[in-house]
């Protein structure tokens, strides 16, 4: 069988897209995604996305990690929207169903945003903080990420008796001035440091403003691959109106035998 994919990356996220709207592939066959995810033997990619038919939104989102596992995906949502006005759903505001339910999303120019699903709480741990951003995410702060040997810290946090389970993304934070921070992430289902997390830029973002005041927010959040805008509305404990902006750039197409 052969597919036709386009690859797209957010900030350095880069993703396989598939359109699937003739549920011509059989999207559950996970030996397909981690050999096409593979960078030694397939195409290589922070994860898998298959654009599906919704009769709750515009299209759905199918997103598989490398290791086959399912999770929501950020930047993997803004590049979805992205491949989805491309295809034909040729709308600036769309709609779009994914695994932890319905998202928002709008496109301007070369900038796509997602709303994100509202946060209760960050907690607070003993020498970080936690929440769940549509996947879990395990934050710390440090003085300098760039010293920070982010595989080898982040594997230990991620397989601790804790965390090894359900797994969790770890995300080291370094605050550059008033509402900018920069971030490095560990990913579960990629078992590695990636250029980019939006759930985690977004985590992090929120783990920032913890303690601040409320009211509406932006913050600035540096990444290996680019820059992430987070908006998000603080209200006590938690957050709400929530968007995840940044860009999502085609970056080439083909077909594969599988």
């Amino acid at each position: 069988m052969q597919i036709n994919f386009w690859k797209y990356q957010g900030a350095g996220n880069d993703f396989i897209m598939v359109d699937n709207r003739e549920k011509s592939i059989d999207s559950s066959n996970i030996e397909i995604v981690r050999k096409l995810c593979s960078r030694k033997f397939g195409i290589g990619s922070d994860g898998m996305i298959f654009i599906e038919p919704s009769d709750k939104a515009d299209f759905t989102m199918n997103f598989f990690n490398p290791d086959g596992s399912k999770s929501f995906c950020g930047n993997g949502s803004r590049c979805a929207v992205a491949f989805a006005k491309f295809i034909g759903i040729d709308k600036d505001k769309m709609t779009f169903e994914a695994i932890d339910g319905l998202h928002y999303a709008e496109i301007k120019k070369d900038s796509i945003s997602i709303k994100m699903h509202d946060v209760e709480k960050v907690n607070q741990l003993e020498e970080a903080s936690f929440t769940d951003t549509g996947s879990p995410h395990y934050m710390k702060f440090c003085s300098d990420v760039s010293r920070v040997e982010v595989k080898e810290e982040g594997s230990k946090i991620r397989y601790s008796d804790q965390y090894k389970t359900e797994g969790v993304n770890v995300n080291f934070i370094q605050v550059l001035g008033e509402n900018h921070i920069k971030v490095r992430t560990y990913e579960r289902g990629v078992e590695d440091e990636t250029l980019a997390c939006g759930t985690g830029a977004t985590a992090c973002a929120l783990s920032y403003l913890n303690k601040g005041i409320d009211g509406k927010h932006l913050v600035r959040v540096d990444v290996g691959g680019g820059t992430l805008y987070i908006h998000s509305e603080k209200n006590g404990n938690g957050f709400k109106n929530i968007w995840l902006q940044g860009p999502a750039i085609a970056v080439f197409k083909g077909s594969v035998d599988v």
